[in-house]
């Protein structure tokens, strides 16, 4: 039976690269978008193309779309919400993962918070969670950084910054690179932390090329690390008992 869809701002996750829907995303999320003509989108190729694969004879033509992403104009993004506000859904798509987490989405979910609108999450694949949850590492309180000081000084003292927090307050730090980047962010975390620190990389998540490993720095200075410099990452460091 199809769900009844409600006048409300649906945050909808996609899948973490081309990870079959069927494997992270539950049926009732595919039944919810189909009802949906109005998205707010980061970027709308990936967009379309997640669509295509919620379902391939979806009339994409018929559909609806707002930017959000780097060069959206922010000024139109309240207006975005008169369609929401005159009795039609709207379905809000981040690149990957769940919108409004390390995404513009949140912009859009503040608007409708302040206008009183509805705001409906779906069930789906944050990367930042199933990092913390596949780390070993305190799920209780933990931080997620974004991407670090591009400038070498800069960065080695963040990261010892984020150490040091870590030891403090027992809480687990997270931040990201660019995937080309991601063989220098490692390089760069060994010869910073402190041997007992441990460092979890958590590559290609839900993926086919996933990757998750937790160790001391002191054991990964020994291990070989595959190439991860094409693989979206998260990095989590945790020096607390």
């Amino acid at each position: 039976m199809t769900p009844i869809i409600e006048n409300a701002l649906y945050l909808l996750p996609v899948t973490l690269g081309d990870t079959p829907i069927d494997k992270v995303l539950p049926n009732y999320n595919k039944e919810i978008i189909l009802q949906i003509k109005h998205f707010i989108v980061e970027d709308l190729r990936s967009a379309r193309r997640f669509l295509k694969k919620v379902d391939q004879h979806i009339d994409i033509d018929a559909l609806h779309f707002y930017p959000m992403g780097k060069h959206a104009p922010t000024d139109l993004f309240e207006s975005y919400l008169n369609t929401l506000a005159n009795g039609e859904p709207m379905g809000v798509i981040s690149e990957a993962g769940c919108p409004a987490v390390a995404d513009p989405g949140a912009d859009i979910v503040a608007i409708a918070q302040r206008k009183g609108l509805k705001v409906i999450p779906l069930v789906g694949p944050s990367s930042m969670i199933l990092a913390v949850m596949g780390s070993g590492f305190n799920g209780q309180s933990f931080a997620f950084n974004g991407y670090l000081p591009v400038a070498p000084a800069e960065r080695a003292k963040k990261i010892k910054q984020l150490e040091q927090r870590s030891f403090t307050e027992s809480q687990t730090q997270l931040f990201i690179e660019t995937p080309y980047r991601n063989g220098k962010m490692i390089e760069e975390l060994l010869h910073t932390l402190k041997p007992q620190t441990k460092l979890c990389i958590a590559a290609g998540i839900t993926c086919s090329e996933e990757f998750i490993q937790t160790k001391k720095v002191q054991e990964w200075k020994q291990t070989k690390i595959p190439d991860l410099n094409k693989i979206p990452a998260i990095f989590l460091i945790y020096a607390g008992k």
